[in-house]
Parts: structure tokens; C-alpha cells; sequence
């Protein structure tokens, strides 16, 4: 009764009272740090998103005056637009096999450079070095490279006993062109798995080398479920970066050869840009939005069955 007698009544009923003046310091503070960031969107970005989605209901050329459509244009785009099926199925069929060969490849460089070998930031600055080439140059370099006469590439094969291979030049080898050129920049990727792979606990590999293990049933059965949160970052920002591919066969193919590398933003910028068709290019950009959308929304649906937090 005694020790009770000298306690404040604030201190009594619950938390210091200099405890919650401290937090709400924090908060004032943590909402002035992310304010630039919050006015920032609200004022550069939000706008034009809602007036992108008043303009595709609508038949505007950016010079004369929007005439409301309603669902025009998305009826044409579903009914009518074959080239909105092509792109539409081009993007899809470079996102399917350029993600998860992108991942996979990054996974692996990151599992390499987490081991303890001499030189190691050299060969870790060697494989980021080529993401931070700007994307227009290393799209003409990749453009060389591809010569189908005087290129690298067919002049390492060809002593090979290869045949010519058209590459960006041919109908059915310019996707598959475009995915290896894909793997160039999977630096970003490779860090982040690393640093997944950092945070592995080295109790949990000393167990298994204990129970008899070897290096495959530590890579099963602890480093891809201690890091499948960063896989599953990855994924989502590797399946929307993919989706709107636009720089590569923007500068080297502009949509050919036959439409074949059609990507989609390339032939919504076409429509928006060359073809003046700014209410068109709104509504297949608020298409694009849903499709991407969709997408992640089943991959975060999906996640719990596979993806392992350890605070869970």
C-alpha cells in the first residue's frame, strides 16, 4: 500500500505519462519524413491517374476537344483490336519465360557470391555492373550484338557448327531474343536474394551438416523456405517490370519484324503518341493496370501456401 501511495495517478491507470509524449513525438515526426512523399503523390500523381481514367472513356487527339464516348473505346479494344491481342500475347509470352528464368538465374548468382571466396566484391561488382547501363545503350549494344552477319553472338556459334541464327531479325527468334537479353540486368535481383541469403542463421545449416546433410538438402530444405519472402518480392516487382517492357524493342524493333515484338506500352504508345489517339492509349493503359492487378493479386493470394515467415 505504501509503494502505491507514491505512484502518480497516470502512472497507476497505465503508461508513463512522458512515455506516450515520446511516441507521439515519433509519430509527428515519422508523418513529416514521409510527407514530401505523400504530397509528392498526391500532387503529380494522382491527378493524371484519375484524368487517365476520365479520358478513356472518351475521343480525344490531345489537340481538340474530348468527346465523351463511355465504353468505346474498350469495346473496340475487345471486339475489334487485333493488335491489342497480339501485344497482349507477345508481353505474356516474354513475361512467362523471361521471370522466372531471370529469377532463377539471379538466385543462383546470389547463392554463388554468398560463399566465402578471395576477390569476392570484384566478382560481385562484375555481375551488377551491366544493370546500371542505361537501358538505350545497352539496347544498341545488344543490337550489335545480335547482327545476324557481323554480330558476337553468331560469331562464337557459328565456329560451333551453329547456323546463322536471325535473332531480333526473324519472326520466331526476336522473343526469345529479347529474354536472353533479359538476363543482362539481373543485378538488382541478385543483391536483394543475397541479402536474403545473409539472413539465413548459420544454427540452422550446422543441423542439418549434423543430421548427415549435404548441400542439396541445405538449398531444400533451408535457404529456399528461410527466403522465400524475398522470392516473393522478387516475383511481383520482376512480373510488373516485365509487363511493361517498353525500352528494348522500342529502340531496336519498334514492334517488328510482323508484330512480332509488339510489346504492350510499346503499342499503347503508338497509340497515344504516334497515332494521337490519347482517350484509345487510356483505356488500354487502365487494362494493362487491372491485368497487372490480377496478377499480383493471385501470386499474394497464393503466397501463404509457400511463402515462410519465421515470426509466423
Amino acid at each position: 500500500m505504501s509503494s502505491l501511495s507514491h505512484n502518480s495517478p497516470s502512472q497507476i491507470k497505465g503508461k508513463p505519462r512522458g512515455l506516450s509524449r515520446h511516441r507521439r513525438r515519433e509519430a509527428i515526426w515519422g508523418m513529416i519524413c514521409v510527407a514530401p512523399a505523400v504530397l509528392g503523390f498526391l500532387l503529380w500523381q494522382l491527378g493524371p491517374i484519375l484524368g487517365s481514367l476520365f479520358i478513356a472513356f472518351t475521343d480525344w487527339g490531345i489537340a481538340g476537344t474530348p468527346d465523351w464516348v463511355g465504353l468505346g473505346n474498350f469495346k473496340q479494344i475487345f471486339t475489334e483490336d487485333q493488335l491489342f491481342r497480339k501485344s497482349l500475347g507477345v508481353t505474356l509470352y516474354f513475361s512467362l519465360a523471361s521471370v522466372p528464368l531471370r529469377m532463377l538465374l539471379a538466385f543462383l548468382l546470389a547463392v554463388l557470391l554468398n560463399q566465402k571466396i578471395r576477390a569476392l566484391p570484384i566478382f560481385r561488382t562484375i555481375f551488377y555492373l551491366p544493370s546500371i547501363v542505361p537501358a538505350i545503350a545497352s539496347s544498341v549494344l545488344w543490337i550489335w550484338l545480335f547482327n545476324p552477319d557481323f554480330g558476337l553472338l553468331n560469331a562464337v556459334l557459328r565456329p560451333l557448327g551453329f547456323p546463322k541464327i536471325q535473332w531480333i531479325y526473324g519472326s520466331d527468334s526476336v522473343i526469345p531474343s529479347f529474354i536472353l537479353m533479359s538476363l543482362w540486368d539481373i543485378g538488382p535481383m541478385m543483391i536483394i536474394f543475397l541479402a536474403g541469403l545473409q539472413g539465413v542463421p548459420r544454427q540452422l545449416y550446422e543441423a542439418v551438416e549434423i543430421d548427415g546433410g549435404n548441400a542439396w538438402h541445405r538449398l531444400k530444405h533451408i535457404t529456399v523456405p528461410m527466403i522465400t519472402p524475398t522470392i516473393l518480392f522478387n516475383l511481383i516487382l520482376s512480373i510488373i517490370g516485365a509487363m511493361q517492357t517498353f525500352v528494348q524493342p522500342y529502340v531496336m524493333t519498334d514492334g517488328g519484324p510482323n508484330n512480332n515484338s509488339l510489346m504492350y506500352v510499346l503499342y499503347l504508345y503508338k497509340k497515344a503518341f504516334e497515332q494521337s489517339q490519347m482517350g484509345y492509349a487510356s483505356a488500354l493503359a487502365w487494362i494493362l493496370f487491372v491485368i497487372i492487378a490480377v496478377m499480383s493479386f493471385v501470386v499474394f493470394r497464393t503466397s501463404s501456401s509457400w511463402v515462410y515467415y519465421e515470426g509466423r
